[in-house]
This record gives structure tokens, sequence and C-alpha cells, in this order.
């Protein structure tokens, strides 16, 4: 089943990709070999690319696979790498939970308007915001319990 949710997961970021991607052609069509440029291919370039990113960083993105800059944390050794693991994710997650509220009220303040062109709500623009901080809050909170188990080296 996990399996499944996750190749559905990057099904719909391969889609949200592929949206942009035409989206694009055809406002490069429409502006350069029409001479008429679309007002709605910029605003819903901008919406794709926003919930592209976001949708990968929270569902189908893995920390492993995160630019990071690891040069202190490769060279420690393995208890202060756990040390340094369980702060970052401790930090990250409580950072990520505590904005979670006032990002879904803002989420939901934002029903009331909607985008100039297309006229979608804003609240569906920036749902996948909230959506991120859940994810990095969970994540975290699972990656926290893994490195306080027993087999804490296999999760650094």
């Amino acid at each position: 089943m996990l399996k499944f949710l996750r190749r559905g997961a990057k099904a719909f970021g391969v889609a949200l990709f592929a949206l942009l991607f035409i989206v694009f052609v055809v406002q490069v069509v429409a502006r350069f070999a029409l001479d008429k440029p679309l007002a709605w291919t910029d605003e819903a370039a901008v919406v794709l690319y926003l919930w592209a990113i976001l949708w990968g960083a929270a569902v189908v993105c893995k920390d492993r696979e995160n630019v990071a800059f690891d040069l202190l944390y490769q060279s420690a050794p393995p208890r202060v790498r756990r040390a340094m693991a369980l702060l970052s994710c401790a930090l990250v997650g409580l950072l990520a939970a505590w904005g979670l509220p006032g990002a879904l009220d803002y989420i939901y303040f934002m029903r009331r308007e909607s985008t100039p062109v297309l006229g979608m709500p804003f609240h569906w623009v920036y749902a996948p915001f909230a959506l991120l901080l859940a994810a990095l809050a969970v994540r975290y909170a699972l990656r926290i319990y893994r490195l306080l188990g027993k087999d804490w080296q296999a999760h650094l």
C-alpha cells in the first residue's frame, strides 16, 4: 500500500511538472509565434510551479535527496552525529509544527480572495504550504523516534 501511495505521489508531481511545461510552451508560442501574449499562462505557470515545488518537498523528496552542507556532520563521530541530527530534527519539526496553525489560519483567510486572471481561490494556491509544514513536522518526529531507538545508527 505504501509503495502504491509513493507512486501516486510521484505521478501527481510528474503531472504538475508536465502541466507546467505545457503551459510554458503555450505561453512561448502565443507570445513569440502569434504575438498575442496570454495572461492566464503567466498565472497558471506560477501556481503550477508553486504546487510542484511544495508538493515535491512535502511528499516526494526524501531527506537524503536534499542538498546539504554537512562537512561537520560527516566528520563527526556517530554519537555526535546522532545529537546533531536530534537537534536539527527537533528544531525543524517544532518550527514547522509551530508555524502550521498560523499558516492554516492565513490559508483559511485567503479563501475570500482569488487570483486576478483565473479567479482561482487563493486558499487552493497556498494549500500545499500547509501540507509541507505538516509533512515536515511528521517526518522529523518519526526521525527523532528512530534516532532514539536501538537501531539509531541506521538512521544517521
